[in-house]
């Protein structure tokens, strides 16, 4: 394996991924944290699915919506944390051009498409507060198949011109990518060519879609707030306010991280590059785990149907 930067190349058929620069050293200790993470988060997504799948009671729109949420959760962290445990363990830095592309394709991909899920959700909370009489013919099982399918070819449009920008530009300086995965802004810096119009493809649909999908979120959530508030019992108001915990919480924890990423990745100059890749990898990992704890927890059905779960194979 060759680490030399002075290549001349336009086209390389590897690069090196570094892992966390200035850290070397420390990269058996910072995979601990990294990998009990992503083992939580596979351990909590897959229960989330099983137990969704074996009753009865949670096949209706809320669940197939979190269902969905628990694959993206799945495919993101995969498509980064084996590559990451590699360096940090065994040093393997390699990674094919095609496949560091297609893993650029994968995290812009599906982090769009759990945003589009998180606005899915909720508006399916809208139309079961809002107008609850409705929800079970506006939200049919197609209906929610359509919106997921949507949601999907969203994030894969958004996210394809990335990786086919990248292609097309030459890459002569070095190959070696100072991060942990095939990250879009850190491969096109690689390139000897003008990059504006990847750099702000990238930055526009990620603050867009973003955006967007807040935009939207915010204004269900001003709806049910109206409702809520409307209730005439503070026990109903917490009651039905209840319903709406999990998926408040889940979306704080994804887009509260995920727009400081955005942000210190496109004007934070003076923040350390490892602080830049430590806090990314963090943004990857965090909503995949903390989602199937939130919604395990928050959410009585869940919680009670994995309760007997396990109750059940003590006994």
């Amino acid at each position: 394996m060759s680490d030399s930067n002075t290549t001349d190349f336009t086209n390389p058929s590897t690069f090196i991924l570094l892992g966390v620069p200035g850290l070397e050293a420390a990269h058996v200790w910072i995979s601990i944290p990294f990998c009990t993470m992503y083992i939580i988060a596979i351990l909590g997504n897959f229960i989330i699915l099983f137990i969704v799948k074996t009753e009865p009671s949670l096949h209706g729109p809320m669940y197939y919506f979190l269902c969905m949420l628990a694959i993206t959760d799945l495919v993101l962290c995969t498509s980064t944390v084996p590559k990451m445990m590699s360096i940090f363990w065994f040093n393997s830095r390699e990674i094919d051009f095609s496949a560091c592309l297609t893993q650029m394709f994968f995290i812009h991909c599906f982090f769009a498409i759990e945003s589009g899920i998180f606005m899915a959700m909720a508006f399916d909370r809208y139309v079961a507060i809002c107008d609850p009489l409705r929800h079970s013919t506006t939200l049919r099982n197609r209906i929610v198949a359509k919106i997921g399918l949507a949601v999907v070819l969203r994030g894969s449009m958004l996210a394809l011109p990335c990786p086919l920008l990248a292609r097309q530009l030459p890459y002569c300086r070095t190959n070696i990518i100072l991060h942990t995965c095939c990250e879009h802004i850190a491969v096109v810096n690689l390139a000897c060519a003008d990059t504006r119009i990847s750099s702000y493809y990238g930055l526009i649909v990620a603050s867009s879609a973003i955006c967007l999908d807040m935009f939207f979120i915010a204004v269900s959530y001003t709806q049910i707030l109206r409702a809520i508030f409307s209730l005439p019992t503070k026990d109903a108001r917490l009651k039905t306010f209840g319903t709406c915990g999990s998926h408040l919480f889940a979306i704080l924890a994804f887009y509260i991280p995920g727009l400081f990423t955005l942000l210190t990745y496109r004007f934070g100059h003076h923040v350390a590059l490892h602080f830049h890749i430590l806090f990314a990898n963090v943004c990857l990992l965090v909503p995949p785990m903390l989602n199937p704890i939130i919604f395990g927890v928050r959410t009585k059905q869940i919680r009670d149907r994995m309760l007997r779960l396990f109750i059940h194979k003590g006994t």
